[in-house]
Parts: C-alpha cells; structure tokens; sequence
C-alpha cells in the first residue's frame, strides 16, 4: 500500500478538504501533476482543472479549481485555490459566468500582454467545461 500523506485544500471561502492521502492530482500551470508521499520539495501555480484526491481510506475526491498555487513537501502538500469547489456541487450557470467575463477580458483588452493572458485563462475554462460538464 502506498504511504500516505497529509493533502489540504484550502479556497478563500472555506477548507474544502483535510485528509491523509496517498494520491493527489492537480492541475499545475505547466502541466498535470501527481503528487504522492516524499515528493520532491515544488512549489507550483494552479490553472482552472479538476484537482483528484485518493485517501488513505481508497476514496476518490474531486474539485474544481479556479486558479491559485500548491506548496508540495514531502510529508504534505496544502493547494491555496483562488476559487474552488466540489466537483459534484459546481453551477454551470457560475462556470458559464466565469468564461463570458474572461471572453469580455480578452476582447476589452488594450494591448498584447493582457489580451494573452485573458485567452489563455477563457481556454483554461472552456477546457474544463468539456472536460466535467455533460453537453
């Protein structure tokens, strides 16, 4: 069995999640990442995606995160998400919200930089409304 570690997952209106895992999937800028026990020491920013948890107990949790960043230890890794919540519990209509703010953002844009970034972050939210949303 794999050794567990301690996972929380932190979000500015509540602690979502403090468990011993053995597994925790998230959604780093630079690619998806498994994080397990004795993990190297990374500290990573977070882009909106699914974060999977698997407990000690073999239970699978997720949620949806809306940007933030992951301080990863080896004996524990703490995910501060700017927004977050179960994946079971998210509102298409907040999703649909969050993507037609970004798309305004992009098109608003005054110069190159910010319009990027805008794109970058409305791709994010569209991959993930495939991604966890029935059509």
């Amino acid at each position: 069995m794999a050794k567990a570690f301690k996972f929380e997952l932190v979000s500015p209106e509540r602690l979502l999640l403090t468990e011993d895992v053995v597994e925790v999937v998230i959604p780093a800028t630079e690619g998806e990442m498994t994080v397990m026990a004795d993990h190297a020491p990374t500290m990573t920013t977070i882009k909106p995606g699914v974060v999977t948890a698997v407990t000690a107990a073999g239970d699978r949790e997720e949620f949806v995160v809306f940007g933030g960043f992951a301080d990863i230890l080896p004996d524990g890794c703490r995910l501060l998400a700017e927004s977050a919540t179960r994946v079971a519990e998210l509102d298409r209509e907040d999703l649909t919200r969050r993507i037609e703010a970004a798309r305004a953002e992009a098109e608003g844009a005054v110069d190159h930089e910010t319009r990027s970034k805008a794109e970058e972050f409305l791709g994010q939210l569209t991959t993930l409304e495939g991604a966890i949303l029935p059509a």
